[in-house]
This record gives C-alpha cells, structure tokens and sequence, in this order.
C-alpha cells in the first residue's frame, strides 16, 4: 500500500470523527481527576476526607463505566456503530453540563454515575468503526490516531480547569460533546456490520462471550492483559498528591499536573506503540514491552522517590509514555472477535478494565492503614503486572486477522 493511498485511509470522515469524539471523551473521563481536590472541597468536604470521597466518587464513576460497557456494546452489535456515537455522547455531554450545577457529594457521585454510562460506548465504537473500514495492513495506524487524538482530551482538561472554576470546566466538555454531533451527522456505517445485518446470527448476544470456554477465555485474558493502565491512572496519578507528600516532597503535588504529563507521556507513548507493532507485525509482542517499562517505573516511582518535585513530575511523565499500549491493547480486543460479537467486546473490555479501579482502589484504601501508602501500591502494582504478563502469554497474536467474519 503506497503512503499516499495509506493517508487517504487514514483521514477518512470516520477515522476523524472516531479520534475527535475521544477527545471529548477522554477530556470528561480525566476532569474529575484534574478537579477532585478542589471541588469537594468546595462542596464543603474536610481535608482528611479528600482521599475517602476521591475513592468514593471514582468508583461510582466507574460503576457508571462497567454498566455503559456493556449496554452501549449490545447495542452497537445490534443496531450498528453509529448508533454508540450518537447516544453515548448526548449521554455524557448532558451529565456533565448537569454537574456544574451540584451542592453535595451526593449529587455529584449520582451524576458522575450517568456520565460514567454514556463516556463507557465512546471509544469501543471508535475502535470498532476505524477497524472495520480500514485494511487490516494499517489498522495499527488508524486505532493509534484515535486514542492519540483522544488523549489530548486528557492534556485539555487540565489546562481548562486551570483557567477556569471546576463547574465551569464541566460545561466546557458538556459543550464540545454537544458540538461534535454536528459532524457525525457525516459518519458512513461500518461495511462489514451493513453486510452482517443480513445475515442469520446472533447480534450482541453477551451470553455468547460466556458459553463457549474459548470466547471466554479470550475475553478474560484481553481485560486482565490491560489492569496494569489503570493502577497507574486510577491510583498513582489520581492520588499523586498523597504520594508526594508521603515522599515528603515539600512543594505541594498537583493530580491535575500529574494526570496531564502522564497523558503527555501517553501520546508519544501511543504512537511509538502502534508504529512499533507494525514494523514487529506484531500487537503482543509490543504491548509485552511496555508492560515490563511500565513495572520498571513503578518501581522507581515508589521506592526511589526525589524529594524534588521535578523529578517526581518527570517520572509521572514516565509512566504515562509507558501505558501507551491502550490503543494496540483495546485493537486487539476488537480483533479476537467476529462482527457480531466485536462493538460487544471492544466497548466492554476498556470499561471493564477501567472498572478494575474499583477493586485496586478498594484494596489500596483496605491496605494502606497496616502497610502504608507506599507498600499497599506496591504490593498491588506488582501484581497486576503479573497478572497481565500471563494473560498476554496465552493470548492469539491477531496482527494480520482478517475482520469479516461472525461467531
């Protein structure tokens, strides 16, 4: 394929509404840990319960997540991709708009709930779209577009709440999710779902993924394959405050600095990752690559920490380029499965895996009165490497997997 004919591939209206819609996306998902210290405490939280609240309010997000997931995957085997697009955004841009209006924490978790739900069909249906209309020879390239697009979402947030008040922030992603359905009035439905309509087989049967020992199998790995993003995202990054200050770094750590410079990190690390498993011609062999850096950074993060600010803010950056494998890890979930199954998978896999945070978070909180702040994570750090290394082993390589087919 010439590089002329790959670009037109690759800037076709669906593959740029796929990456603009996860930026919006990824923008709603990442505020609340760009803002979490200071709207609860502007909702009146006190200083000793920022943490427990923080907890509390991420998880109910991530319930939101792990239900949308699956809802928004059925949906799209069912009815088509375009129809995640369209539903999942009016969704979550309405939740957030709403929550620029809460009093209480009880308001705010609510919402955060129904935001959950609605962010949990965005990226699925992206990956799903871009892979199906795009040749299997570069659809390394056009999932490594959307999720870098996407994360610049993530970079944004924290540059909006730093020139505006947290509600108002809420609005801003309320607003740009709202102006993005404009231009998916231009989106084209996915070739292979339009021929598979037709056709006599069970569409987004989620039972189906649980019936046959080898679909499950397959579903399990590729979700614990990704546990080890958000230990870094749901707990190093979102309470890096804590962190920092358990370090006894004296200047005052910043979540919102720390979630942007590992999402920085995370875009370079993106892209190297998708480059890097087309030149391997290999998805598995990459992301085992980046799972090994990502542990070597955690280690230093947690037990060879600089009382410099700089230094820690360096090393969160670090470990953002090291979960650059959440594009590749989410194509491969994508690639495991037929047409039928596939918006099924792609949407439920990165929410469930996002939804994995409720249990680390738990844990983390549960552990950290007997081991301390700095154990508790690494004793749970290391495991979900470990975890994910295994899963990846037993893994199908999916590289050069022709899409058109059902289960």
């Amino acid at each position: 394929m010439s590089q002329k004919s790959t670009l037109q591939h690759l800037f076709q209206v669906p593959v740029l509404v796929a990456a603009l819609g996860y930026l919006v996306d990824m923008y709603d998902l990442f505020l609340f840990s760009v803002v979490r210290v200071t709207s609860l405490k502007d909702l009146g939280v006190a200083p000793d319960q920022l943490l427990p609240e923080g907890v509390f309010l991420l998880n109910t997000q991530l319930a939101g997540l792990l239900i949308g997931g699956v809802f928004w995957g059925i949906l799209g085997d069912k009815k088509g991709r375009l129809s995640i697009l369209f539903g999942s955004i009016i969704m979550y841009s309405l939740a957030n708009i709403a929550n620029g209006f809460v009093t209480s924490v009880n308001q705010y978790a609510f919402l955060r709930f129904i935001a959950g739900i609605g962010l949990a069909g965005e990226l699925g249906a992206g990956i799903t779209l871009v892979s199906e209309v795009l040749p299997k020879e570069i659809r390394g390239y056009g999932t490594t577009v959307v999720a870098t697009m996407g994360l610049f979402g993530a970079i944004a947030a924290n540059f909006v709440a730093d020139w505006f008040d947290w509600r108002i922030s809420y609005f801003v992603g309320g607003g740009m999710g709202l102006m993005l359905l404009v231009l998916r009035l231009n989106v084209f439905e996915s070739g292979l779902f339009e021929k598979m309509k037709s056709q006599k087989v069970q569409k987004g049967n989620v039972f189906m993924l649980f019936n046959n020992w080898q679909r499950f199998s397959k579903y399990l790995l590729s979700i614990l394959v990704g546990i080890p993003l958000w230990f870094v995202t749901g707990i190093l990054m979102t309470f890096s405050p804590e962190f920092g200050k358990e370090i006894g770094i004296e200047e005052p750590i910043l979540a919102g600095k720390c979630v942007m410079l590992a999402f920085t990190g995370q875009v370079f690390g993106d892209i190297l990752s998708g480059i890097g498993s087309q030149y391997l011609r290999s998805r598995k062999k990459i992301i085992g690559i980046f799972i090994v850096l990502s542990f070597a950074f955690m280690l230093v993060y947690l037990l060879f920490p600089s009382k410099n600010a700089t230094v820690f803010y360096v090393i969160c950056t670090l470990l953002g380029f090291c979960n650059g494998y959440w594009t590749i890890f989410i194509t491969i979930a994508a690639e495991l499965f037929g047409t039928n199954l596939r918006a099924t998978v792609a949407t439920s896999v990165p929410n469930f895996v996002r939804g994995t945070a409720i249990i680390l978070t738990s844990v983390f909180v549960f552990l950290r009165p007997s081991l301390g702040i700095i154990n508790s994570a690494l004793v749970i750090g290391t495991t979900t490497v470990a975890i994910a290394l295994v899963s990846l082993y037993f893994l199908e390589e999916t590289f050069t997997k022709d899409l058109n087919y059902e289960e």
